[in-house]
């Protein structure tokens, strides 16, 4: 049978819009470049290095062997539920029934898209402070949203100014979206600054979506979590997981914690788009909870030695470094070289082959930065840091 086509059209043609929206990541686009190059050093990766502790992997595969492979309850595992719910009782006192409060994701990005999708109509505003993870504003962009950005300084450490994030609000502000410890500056919010925007949510009535994948990984003082602030509560959206750590990124497993009335909504995208959490790694994270709490501290422990190490090679070769407060990242001012952060990233990367990631990928304030991972070995740092410091000497 032949068709009659009438004026050929080009599929091309019925490609999403909001997908045409959204840039590659910007990270992707720089390593495309990275790999290629041999005898590269990378600072680059926003992964733990340490391989998932022997315990948890064991469990993992016991679960294959003992035939654990079928799909899960769509909330997830009850007995992981549970532990999760009495584990953020133990961080900030906050209770989350298990049954009903609880979801298990195929890690915080599902996480964040479940919480997005429940909330976001078309033209609604998300307002996230800058320097952010890459994903934020593309999320939202996708669901028809609007991302609407806060800048933040070096010269304020990266905290939120609350004046300037209330002046953003307009009558289309559905949420605002925070994370820390921060991708990529390292920084986190003390308990006054939470309470702020608390005060600022409930005036305003907005839901708060809070990710906070690294609290494990903070270093000189507590990590304050949100849900530790009983009046808002009700409209806080915790995000967490098991892939900083506990070094598990590949197992691809996270949670959120929020009101029955917000899950509800979660579950059911869930449980269309997913159905469940992979279960071998939900019996893994099982494990995790109950018994890796030491192999957890082990990594602290080394991740903090780095940092210390990375921040003094820094400011040795002449470049302006906040100590990050969690995390394992730093985000150096480059601009005492007379680069902006891509510019610096490129050159760097040509002359000395290593490899970070340009601040501006992060948001226009992050321009004269970039992002160095502190997840890789002492004797990569060490290599790295030499490097630097011998192209920044050539700078001046």
């Amino acid at each position: 049978m032949k068709l009659k086509l009438a004026t050929q059209q080009s599929p091309q043609a019925l490609i999403s819009e909001a997908v045409k929206k959204i840039p590659p990541s910007g990270i992707r686009e720089f390593f495309d470049i990275v790999y290629s190059m041999p005898d590269c050093v990378s600072l680059g990766v926003g992964e733990p290095d340490f391989i998932t502790p022997w315990r948890i992997a064991d469990m993992g595969m016991y679960a294959i062997k003992d035939g654990y492979t079928h799909y899960t309850p769509n909330r997830g595992l009850p007995e992981l539920c549970a532990l999760i719910s009495e584990e953020i009782q133990k961080i900030s006192g906050a209770h989350y029934q298990p049954e009903e409060e609880i979801i298990v994701t195929m890690g915080v990005s599902q996480g964040l898209d479940l919480a997005l999708r429940s909330i976001v109509n078309s033209g609604d505003e998300v307002i996230i402070p800058e320097p952010c993870y890459v994903s934020y504003g593309a999320n939202v962009t996708l669901l028809g949203g609007v991302p609407v950005y806060v800048p933040t300084t070096f010269e304020d450490e990266f905290k939120i100014d609350i004046d300037r994030l209330y002046s953003t609000i307009t009558t289309k502000t559905k949420a605002i979206l925070l994370n820390y410890p921060s991708n990529p500056t390292g920084n986190t919010l003390p308990r006054t600054l939470l309470e702020n925007i608390a005060e600022i949510a409930i005036e305003k009535n907005l839901i708060i979506i809070s990710d906070e994948i690294y609290s494990s990984l903070t270093y000189d003082a507590k990590h304050w979590s949100i849900t530790a602030l009983p009046e808002v509560k009700d409209r806080v959206i915790y995000l967490n997981g098991f892939s900083k750590s506990h070094a598990m990124t590949g197992w691809r497993l996270g949670y959120i914690a929020a009101p029955k009335y917000l899950t509800d909504m979660m579950l059911k995208i869930h449980q269309y788009t997913a159905l469940c959490a992979p279960s071998i790694a939900q019996h893994a994270a099982i494990e995790a909870i109950k018994n890796a709490r030491r192999d957890v501290e082990k990594m602290v422990s080394e991740y903090r030695r780095r940092r210390n190490y990375i921040v003094g090679k820094f400011r040795d070769a002449g470049l302006a470094c906040l100590m990050p407060e969690g995390a394992f990242y730093v985000f150096p001012d480059v601009s005492s070289t007379g680069m902006n952060g891509r510019t610096f990233a490129l050159e760097l990367l040509k002359s000395e082959k290593v490899a970070v990631v340009p601040g501006e990928v992060f948001g226009e304030c992050g321009k004269n930065h970039i992002r160095c991972s502190y997840a890789t070995s002492m004797e990569n740092l060490s290599e790295a840091m030499s490097r630097i410091e011998r192209f920044c000497a050539q700078m001046t």
